[in-house]
């Protein structure tokens, strides 16, 4: 089955993941829910928002990060000191669940994805989705990118933190068993990720490297209100944003301070599709909208004194001037030599019938 996500990449569309990624477990306790109601809920909402696809994150603590891993996050907004008690905190979901998460996603008609970090849950999770997902933090991990990429799947890869020669050595491990579409997001990992930090040149940069591949982007940054960060990286050339989700903002921990709430990912589509209309479609060619002004802006071969009937035409009788109703200046050359049909006033809009 083809993903519809990669579908619009391949056509410049602009495609929305909401990364619910293990957010669901704040609103579970915050709704007094279940875990799995609470991720079901974050699916209709987002779909409800117009996101194309939604993307969890799959792992289990004990086979992600040894029990000594330090925490990269704000410890302000998520005061937990270790990897491992975070993770532990949020890995409840087996294959069971996932498997109704795509269900429901199917049923209500957006894409599902979840990113898998561990062999397990890659080999797994890989029935429930047309697209494999592969973490930054995953970028050197060579043999499970090997692991992934023959799954025959289009890949999205996120480069965060990386240089040019990991991320080359990560393209070139997928190449060597998979030519499936390849997505690779930009992406900061600093959570949350300060405006001056951004970086989105660097989908330029990315643009340039790998012309053969889709560029993306992964964002961390705090919605700001006028969306400037997306929309930047959309004009420059970030066809697929991916960017945290959750249902409230002030929700201490985790993933909640710097994601879209249904509002924002609203938002963030309808400045999208204002941009798409002011762009346009780019084609060399003037717009119905501008005849008028294309007839009557432009210049015609005037003439600048009275020419006789009989009169070869010489340069020094002409002069162009608005409107563009008669014979245009480019032609002008092939008017000179003529002869005047018939007497032709000063200040006359020049037509080819007058002479001969």
């Amino acid at each position: 089955m083809k993903s519809k996500l990669i579908e619009q990449a391949q056509n410049g569309i602009f495609t929305l993941i909401a990364e619910i990624g293990v957010n669901y477990y704040d609103i579970a306790i915050q709704k007094g829910i279940s875990p799995l109601d609470a991720a079901f809920l974050m699916i209709d909402e987002a779909k409800a928002s117009g996101v194309h696809a939604v993307k969890f994150q799959t792992y289990k603590a004990n086979t992600l990060a040894s029990r000594n891993s330090p925490y990269y996050w704000d410890i302000t907004e998520e005061p937990t000191r270790s990897q491992f008690e975070l993770f532990q905190k949020f890995d409840s979901f087996n294959e069971n669940e996932y498997a109704l998460l795509s269900q429901h996603c199917n049923d209500k008609g957006i894409e599902f994805l979840s990113t898998a970090f561990d062999y397990e849950s890659s080999d797994y999770l890989v029935k429930y989705m047309n697209v494999c997902k592969i973490s930054s933090s995953d970028l050197t991990n060579l043999p499970f990118i090997n692991h992934q990429a023959l799954k025959g799947k289009p890949i999205l890869l996120s480069v965060g933190a990386s240089d040019a020669d990991e991320i080359d050595m990560a393209v070139n491990e997928i190449r060597k068993v998979n030519q499936e579409t390849l997505v690779l997001l930009h992406c900061v990992l600093e959570y949350p990720t300060p405006l001056e930090h951004a970086n989105l040149r660097k989908i330029t940069s990315l643009k340039e490297r790998y012309p053969d591949v889709i560029i993306g982007y992964s964002d961390h940054t705090v919605p700001t209100d006028e969306k400037d960060v997306i929309k930047a990286a959309y004009l420059l050339g970030a066809v697929v944003v991916e960017k945290h989700f959750t249902l409230d903002k002030s929700l201490t921990g985790n993933d909640h301070y710097h994601a879209m709430d249904p509002s924002d990912a609203r938002d963030i589509l309808d400045r999208i599709n204002k941009l798409n209309v002011i762009c346009g479609d780019g084609a060399l060619k003037s717009l119905e909208t501008e005849e008028s002004a294309r007839l009557n802006a432009r210049r015609s071969i005037v003439s600048f004194v009275a020419i006789g009937k009989g009169t070869v035409v010489t340069n020094d009788m002409l002069i162009c001037k608005r409107p563009g109703t008669g014979i245009k200046p480019s032609e002008i050359d092939s008017l000179v030599g003529k002869k005047a049909l018939l007497d032709v006033s000063e200040d006359t809009i020049l037509q080819w019938d007058m002479f001969g």
